[in-house]
Order: structure tokens, then sequence, then C-alpha cells
């Protein structure tokens, strides 16, 4: 029996898919990815199942749609009954570690009272993990080294990164991070299990040290202007703080260019790591898969951070690199793959059964060269904004918060949003690839909602689905059946 080989998990918040390509010239410089991409497997039309972080990272690390975890807020309890590709890999006989944060919320069955301190914040660390470095509140690991290198940490974490631009590189968040990790692996032996959970290029929009001017600001495109026709939605949140983007040019232009720093300065981390384990001998012993939890709107109709419908919050990279499976190295993948195939697909990778809950699909196929039977043939992704209208005086709940959700169904020509209130928008991709021009064609219209139905009655939750309570059961049976996966 060989070696037992490493997995490395990184995820990079908040990243913009366009900002990477290995097809296409993007002018964001980004050599480590680039190199990952040359050495392993690039799924270039890669997307996000929901936004903000919590609900992103819920479908990431459970293989879950929004609809079936119901994770639909920072702060939303992930549900304790749910596999994640923590335990998944504890099962494997592997012992995950954590660098960062995974922001999912306790289940509040867990909890022992109003107090528990797990009840205090959504930053809570996915079951399975240990948490190797805490990043999460008040990031004390990091502002505590700050202030032993003799930076002024009276401001807080919030204005520390807001002003990393004005420290060197080494002093910053990622740099930290990394350095970190490596600290850790000297004390690993071959067989470990890793999670780094990067912030950057997440806002604040600052990019530390020489990166925060490598972008010329009078160089950057200008986002894509909203349009004159808008939905109730676009209309609150181009009017909602957090997500309003600077109408000022100036303004924009600058925000842009710290943005690209951001992703420049995270990117030279995996410089640093595909070096670091090249030294160790452990490049061709370990599985590395890249991705994000959700994309960013950087202007575009009007917008920052990441909300709504658009294609922008939820279109990020993803790369794997499998050192066994080599016959697939360098190529790209063009079809519609989602952040809920990488759970399985890790099941396949270290050899352990997938769990019935997964949504998505494994990407095993992929990284050995070959074309699956049968593939999805258009992206699906979900928001809710219901926690931005809670009342959060009385903590009471409305039964009308549940008409403020969506589901986008994206295809190669379309895209269909459909709203919980009844309200459906249909985007033609092909004549206005910006997502400003709508359709009004009954016939395209009700074809992609029978699509998004059919995609929504498959994909309903199926824990139970096909097994039957008769002659000591019958059919796929599901997880969690201790007597049964004992052998016993």
């Amino acid at each position: 029996m060989g070696v037992k080989r490493n997995i490395l998990l990184i995820t990079l918040d908040q990243f913009r898919g366009e900002c990477f390509s290995i097809t296409r010239d993007t002018g964001v410089r980004t050599p480590g990815l680039q190199e990952l991409a040359r050495n392993g497997v690039h799924f270039e039309r890669h997307y996000s199942q929901a936004s903000p972080c919590s609900p992103g990272r819920a479908s990431l690390y459970t293989g879950m749609y929004q609809m079936n975890h119901r994770v639909v807020a920072n702060g939303t309890p992930l549900d304790r009954s749910f596999d994640n590709l923590a335990l998944a890999a504890r099962r494997a006989g592997y012992s995950p570690a954590l660098f960062g944060y995974t922001d999912q919320a306790v289940d509040p069955r867990e909890t022992v009272d109003a107090h528990d301190p797990r009840l205090q914040t959504y930053e809570g660390v996915l079951p399975g993990f240990d948490s190797a470095l805490d990043l999460t509140g008040d990031h004390k690991p990091w502002v505590d080294w700050l202030e032993s290198h003799g930076v002024d940490v009276s401001g807080g974490k919030s204005k520390l990164l807001a002003t990393e631009n004005e420290r060197h590189e080494s002093l910053s968040l990622s740099s930290f991070m990394t350095d970190q990790y490596f600290g850790w692996l000297e004390n690993q032996r071959q067989g470990w299990f890793c999670h780094l959970s990067y912030l950057r290029p997440h806002s604040p929009y600052s990019a530390a040290g020489q990166f925060a001017t490598m972008y010329d600001p009078a160089q950057v495109q200008l986002p894509v202007s909203p349009a004159n026709d808008r939905h109730p939605l676009h209309e609150f949140v181009l009017d909602f703080w957090v997500t309003k983007a600077p109408t000022d040019e100036a303004e924009m232009r600058s925000m842009k260019a710290q943005y690209l720093g951001m992703i420049s300065e995270v990117d030279s981390q995996l410089v640093r790591i595909w070096e670091r384990l090249r030294e160790r001998g452990e490049w061709d012993n370990t599985v590395i898969i890249v991705s994000s939890d959700h994309g960013e709107m950087m202007g575009d109709h009007g917008l920052k951070e990441k909300i709504g419908y658009w294609e922008q919050s939820y279109y990020i990279p993803c790369i794997i690199r499998d050192p066994r499976r080599t016959a697939a190295h360098g190529t790209t993948i063009t079809q519609f793959t989602e952040n809920v195939d990488v759970f399985p697909t890790l099941c396949d990778v270290i050899d352990i059964p997938i769990p019935t809950q997964c949504d998505g699909d494994s990407l095993i196929e992929f990284l050995d060269g070959e074309q699956p039977q049968m593939w999805r043939t258009a992206a699906t992704w979900e928001f809710d904004w219901s926690a931005y209208l809670l009342d959060r005086t009385t903590h009471t709940w409305s039964p009308s918060l549940t008409e403020c959700s969506l589901v986008t169904y994206r295809t190669d020509t379309h895209a269909l949003v459909q709203v919980a209130d009844g309200t459906t928008l249909c985007f033609d991709l092909v004549a206005d690839p910006t997502w400003r021009t709508q359709t009004d064609d009954p016939a395209v219209i009700l074809d992609l909602s029978r699509q998004l139905h059919a995609w929504r009655m498959q994909k309903n939750r199926h824990h139970f689905t096909g097994f039957l309570v008769d002659k000591g059961g019958i059919g796929r049976w599901p997880d969690g059946v201790v007597w049964r996966e004992g052998g016993q």
C-alpha cells in the first residue's frame, strides 16, 4: 500500500471568477493559480450555489443545494444531522486541520443556554475540523502578532484590514496565515488534511504592501452599469449601504485596483505554498483543491460585495490537482460545474462512499481525462435576503419573509430568475451577456421554467428516497445507520 496522500483544500474568499483563466488574458497577475492549472485541471465555468459566506460555504462543505441545507444567511444554523467533508475525512483516517474560518453557525440543539459562546457568533467551526489557527471574531492571533512587530493595533481588526495597503506585504493577514501553516507543516508526516481558508480578496478593499500599487486605477475596466428596467430587489440593494457601489468614477477605479491587488497578493501565498510542498517532497503526494465561497460584484449593476441573482456573485474559480491522475493535467473543462461537486469528488479521491445527501456530482471522470456520459446543462444558485428584513428589535419572524428568496437557472443562452414572490426574470445572454436585456418570449420562458422545475423536483432532499422499511430494509440505505455501518 502506498503512502497516504495529503489533502489541501484552499478557499480564496469572494474571488470573482473572471479574474482568473488559462484560456484568456484577464489582466490579473496570478502565477500561483496559473501554475496549479497547468499541473492540474481547471474548471472554467464553475459556480457557487449561494451567498453570502455561510450559505455558500454550507453548499461547498456539505455538497447540498441551499434548498436542502437551508443555511440562508450568515447565522443560519447548519443542521447537526448533515455530513460534511471534514467528517468524511475523519472516517478515512485523517485529522482535518483548519486555518482561518468556516462560518458555520452552531445548531442551537447543541448549545447549553443563551450564554453559550457558540450562540454569540455565526463564525462557528465546521464539525470535524480541528482549529489550528482561529481567525474569527477579532483575529486575535494576527493582531497580537502585528503588535509584536511594532504595529499600532488600537483600531482593532477592521481598521488593520482596511489599512493593509500602508504596511509591508509580509505583515498581511494572508502572509501571517501562510507562515502559521508552514509552522504546523513542520510537525506533520505524510497523510495530513488541511483547509486553508484565506479571507482575501474579501473586503475591505485594501491590498497589502506593493500589491496596493500593482494596478493603475486609470487602466482598470469600468463596471457594467445598471439596467433601466430594474426588479424591486435591484432597487433595494442599490440603496443598501453594504452593497451599493461607489458612484464616483475615481473611487470606483480605486476600489477595483485594490481588489485586483488583493487577488495577486493572496495568489503570491500560493506560490510560496507550492514551493514549500516541493521542498518537502510532497508536491506529488498532495491533492490540491482551490476554489471560493462566492464571487464579487465589483461595481457591476451598481453593486459591490455578493448579492442577488447576478452571475458575478457566483462565478468563481476552481482548480483541482490530483498528482496520481495526470491524464488531464493542463486541461480546461468548459462544462458547468458547481461547488456542490467538491465534496463528492473528495470522497472519490480518498476512496470512501459518497453520502446520499450530496446533490452534486463527482468530478473524478474529468480528473481522469474522461467525459461523463451525462452531465448538467445549466448552473444553479440561490439567494435569500429575508435576514436583511428580519425585525432585530422584537426578534419576530414574519411569514411574508418567505417571499424574499430566488433561484437562478443559467444555461448557455439564458438565465431564468424565479423569485418566491412569483415574479420572473429571463435574460437573453446571447443578445446581451451583461445581464441587462430580458426576453419576454413565452416559449423560451416556459421551456426554462420546465427545466428549473424538473431540477428542483429531482434535487429535493432525498435522504430516505429509494429505501423501504420492509423485510429488514430494501433499496438504498440512508447514511448513519450505526449498526449497519459498523459491520454488525
